[in-house]
């Protein structure tokens, strides 16, 4: 078997005829490489049978004989009027002979012959248009093999010259030319040339944006099929010059500014062209797993076909001037193209408040201790309490109602509730009203209550924590990598003593990856379970959500343009189904693991018992150590891993069924990292890490909605 070589320009058809061409058929008949293949009768006799009959000078044309250099092959082929007719005989009447000799006028570029290569193909084979551009710089690989109709002889060939093979073997009369090079700054105005509509499917996000500039610059309409659930994008600049290019979603930059990117910097503006909400599922899950168990985005040889046949449809029907507007549709072939949704008519995300921290009106002292419990963490954001005032009492009380699956036996509500009851003490001590808290027994409306009661007394090394409390946040930046001091691990390990808890804090950076590597894998369940991931995200909120006085705001997250975009994926639950059933969805967990190593160190706070009394009793340790890493200058980040409130494995079971045993192990990991003993109760884990101040906290319900009518 002789292969053509890599290097080899061939990719056009050399027509003979026996009157002109004797010598150098004579010379192809000789050489013992060749094969001739003459089917003239065959192909007369089915001409002649076409319905309605064939005109006589069509009828009569001269054969012709193809020589296909790449195959070592001459075929026998009828005269170009007849060649045309006898193959496009079954496109009648979904395109008549007065379209199709209209659309064989049509000029049409391809840039990127990969999904490009069956674009064009399937280009030629309805027969609309006369002449090709194909342009790609790359060689022919075996892992483009599952999409591009070619073959293992064609594996190191240019790309484009694979194309225009295929297509010379279709039509040996249709004009295409290759540009071999791809496109560049340099030669992308006399690629497009005399064209009348371009495709652009190349990979290279400077080199799309610089085919729409010079495009929208001619006038020329730009066609571009993706991957995934057959989206046909269509840019009419033949009908609109001024419109902004890939419908403004990548904004005003242009491409030179592009150019100069990383890979890395580019991939949130790609997701954005994507729209990784619309995604397919399997799609979408299977871009969490590029760079870990996949190399690169899947693409399918349907997907592709499908691409190739709403490209052409679209095409068709802007040589022939039907109605296609600019805009995205994704693809039942041509009905759907009536219903083209614009992203430009989308309407705009309504704005919110810089600030998303009201102030809470408070005049008398115990209005002021009411607020100051407000201003209390709690998971997710979600506040799961009730706060009245009274005379000379604050009340608060466990809200059943905002219970989620992690919170455990209402275990995470009650550290909730106790670091309420923490703030609501350093308030009343700041203004010197020192007096008892007491717990009440449970009932059925609640199952766990507390009262500050405001006294007489004073409690200086309290009141002045108040300052730290009402600022306190969490910090979710990255950390510097710089270790916090003796001092500052002294002041927080003191703190938790104070209140009668325990801190046990890891600093070296071994047993922090340790940690890391076990909590990300808890991350990595949470987004795998579906009640636990779609609670997960029903505690973040975006810009425009109504009333966003509880959960996170998604601004708070401290994420990257990349992470932002990649989080409209992560939310959806199908994604995550199809990760669950693949076993996948390991970097699901990467973000948890790269801000705990990047943390200075990691603190569990932990108290004697497993009462909700007990875990109340956390929730006064946790806020004193937070408020100690405030006024130390600690950034503090809590960190919920599923595990953190189950005793047992029954209530792992409930809280994931399909990862329960993986999660007891976890637990016991964890467990024994951090010292934890069988008779402590884990409250929460906190990274602490030298940071930036966030630009922004939480949201809290005013007192007025923080108590019942």
């Amino acid at each position: 078997m002789t292969r053509i070589p890599a290097d080899s320009h061939h990719y056009s058809a050399t027509l003979l005829t026996e009157e002109d061409d004797h010598d150098t058929l004579a010379a192809l008949r000789a050489d013992p490489a060749v094969e001739f293949i003459d089917r003239a009768g065959r192909l007369r006799e089915a001409l002649a049978e076409l319905r309605p009959p064939v005109d006589a000078d069509i009828l009569d044309e001269a054969m012709r004989w193809a020589h296909f250099p790449w195959r070592r092959t001459v075929v026998g082929v009828l005269g170009p009027r007849a060649h045309r007719r006898l193959r496009l005989d079954r496109n009648r009447n979904l395109i008549t002979d007065d379209e199709q000799q209209r659309l064989s006028r049509l000029r049409v570029g391809v840039v990127g012959l990969s999904v490009g290569h069956a674009v064009a193909h399937t280009l030629a084979a309805q027969g609309v248009c006369g002449e090709l551009r194909l342009a790609d710089y790359d060689e022919l690989e075996v892992s483009n093999l599952n999409r591009v109709p070619a073959g293992l002889l064609d594996v190191g060939v240019n790309k484009a010259v694979v194309a225009a093979r295929r297509i010379a073997e279709l039509d040996p009369y249709l004009p295409v030319q290759v540009v071999a090079e791809g496109v560049t700054a340099d030669t992308i105005d006399t690629f497009l040339d005399g064209l009348d509509v371009v495709v652009e499917e190349c990979d290279s996000l400077d080199v799309k944006v610089l085919v729409r500039e010079r495009a929208r610059a001619r006038r020329l309409p730009v066609l571009m099929a993706t991957s995934d659930r057959g989206l046909l994008d269509i840019e009419r600049f033949d009908l609109d010059p001024s419109r902004p290019l890939l419908h403004g979603l990548l904004g005003d930059i242009d491409s030179a500014a592009l150019s100069g990117l990383t890979s890395k910097d580019k991939v949130p503006h790609v997701l954005r062209i994507l729209d990784p909400a619309a995604l397919s599922p399997r799609m979408a899950a299977s871009l969490v797993e590029v760079g870990t168990s996949l190399t690169t985005w899947p693409q399918l040889a349907a997907e592709v076909a499908l691409g190739a046949t709403a490209v052409t449809e679209a095409v068709r029907r802007i040589g022939l001037g039907e109605p296609l507007s600019s805009g995205r549709v994704r693809i039942d072939a041509a009905a759907l193209l009536d219903d083209v949704e614009d992203p430009l008519t989308a309407p705009p995300v309504a704005a919110v408040a810089d600030d998303p921290v009201p102030d809470v009106e408070a005049d008398s002292v115990v209005e002021k201790v009411a607020a100051a419990a407000v201003r209390a963490p709690s998971g997710g954001n979600s506040q799961p309490w009730r706060i009245e005032t009274r005379r000379n009492a604050v009340h608060l009380r466990v809200a059943p109602e905002a219970t989620t699956a992690m919170d455990v036996a209402y275990r995470g509500s009650a550290v909730a509730l106790g670091a309420a009851v923490f703030n609501a003490r350093v308030a009343a001590a700041a203004h010197r009203r020192v007096g008892e808290v007491d717990l009440e027994r449970s009932d059925e409306s609640t199952p766990l209550r507390a009262v500050v009661r405001l006294g007489d007394g004073d409690d200086p090394d309290l009141a002045r924590l108040y300052p730290a409390v009402m600022r306190r946040e969490t910090n979710r930046h990255h950390g510097s990598g710089t270790p916090i001091s003796a001092a500052q691990v002294q002041a927080l390990t003191a703190a938790a003593e104070a209140e009668g808890g325990r801190l046990s804090i890891l600093t070296e950076p071994a047993d922090i990856a340790r940690a890391a590597e076990i909590l990300a894998a808890t991350d990595r369940i949470r987004y795998l379970t579906p009640r636990l991931h779609a609670e997960m995200f029903s505690e973040l909120r975006w810009p425009g959500d109504p009333l966003p006085d509880t959960g996170i705001d998604v601004r708070t997250l401290e994420l990257g343009a990349t992470d932002l975009v990649k989080l409209d994926i992560l939310r959806r639950g199908e994604v995550m189904a199809n990760l669950a059933r693949w076993r996948a969805g390991a970097a699901l967990g990467d973000d948890t693991y790269d801000r705990l190593t990047s943390s200075a160190a990691l603190g569990v706070v932990t108290v004697s018992g497993r009462t909700l009394s007990d875990y109340l009793r956390g929730g006064s340790v946790t806020e004193a150590v937070w408020t100690a890493a405030e006024i130390s200058g600690v950034a503090t980040h809590p960190v919920s891993p599923v595990f953190l409130y189950a005793h047992d494995e029954r209530e792992l079971h409930e809280l994931s069924p399909a990862f329960a045993d993986e999660l007891a192990d976890l637990q016991r990991r964890f467990r024994d990292l951090t010292g934890t003993g069988p008779e402590e109760s884990e409250a929460l884990v906190l990274r602490f890490s030298i940071a930036p101040r966030p630009a922004m906290r939480s949201r809290r319900r005013g007192l007025s909605t923080a108590a019942p009518a």
